[in-house]
């Protein structure tokens, strides 16, 4: 091959490599944008006591979670109600918002993401782990959630399992001198919504 047509090679080479950057630049300025549907959103809780255990429900407010797929740093906010906590018991329910939640001062239970670690796949079953600071009764605290989660299309769900240690994070134990409860309380979240790629700023 002559210098001539191997400069040429080389050429049609870089000028190949600058189109395929090109083309993908856009695509790696991409973040994903995940709005969760509060109509399809469970938040579950599980609280032990020596009896029998109490199972209740909170309803979530809005939840939208940014995050770049390429370096995996996100941002957003999930805003659960934290004044419709329902377990069923009126008297019960009374008490954990008087008394516990104090609801009325902190109506708001909040999760703000800040990395997503593992890979998000295109379609299908993927595993990944979404580090933030969860926000209770007016306290922060770093939390780690470990996310199972399926995506069809651009609809997603997820499950998400985590224990809060209510009790040494400054809430009241409602324990009473005839009832013992854990100082523990065992959180499930199922949540579906809709995920889209928007250009990150």
């Amino acid at each position: 091959m002559t210098k001539l047509n191997l400069l040429r090679k080389y050429s049609l080479l870089l000028v190949l490599a600058l189109l395929a950057l090109s083309i993908a630049s856009p695509a790696m300025a991409q973040e994903a944008v995940l709005e969760l549907d509060p109509a399809q959103t469970q938040v579950s809780f599980t609280l032990g006591d020596v009896l029998h255990t109490v199972h209740g429900v909170f309803k979530l407010k809005h939840g939208i979670v940014k995050f770049d797929p390429a370096t995996g740093h996100a941002s957003g906010m999930v805003v659960v109600d934290a004044t419709s906590g329902d377990s069923g018991s009126h008297a019960r329910d009374h008490k954990m918002h008087k008394d516990i939640l104090q609801s009325a001062e902190y109506p708001e239970i909040t999760f703000v993401p800040q990395q997503v670690q593992g890979q998000v796949l295109p379609q299908g079953d993927f595993k990944v782990q979404v580090l933030g600071t969860f926000t209770m009764h007016g306290s922060s605290h770093p939390l780690a959630l470990v996310i199972q989660a399926h995506l069809a299309g651009e609809q997603l769900t997820a499950d998400t399992q985590f224990t809060i240690p209510y009790v040494s994070w400054g809430l009241k134990n409602p324990s009473t001198l005839f009832l013992r409860v854990n100082d523990t309380v065992d959180i499930a979240i199922h949540a579906a919504g809709q995920i889209k790629l928007g250009t990150a700023h």
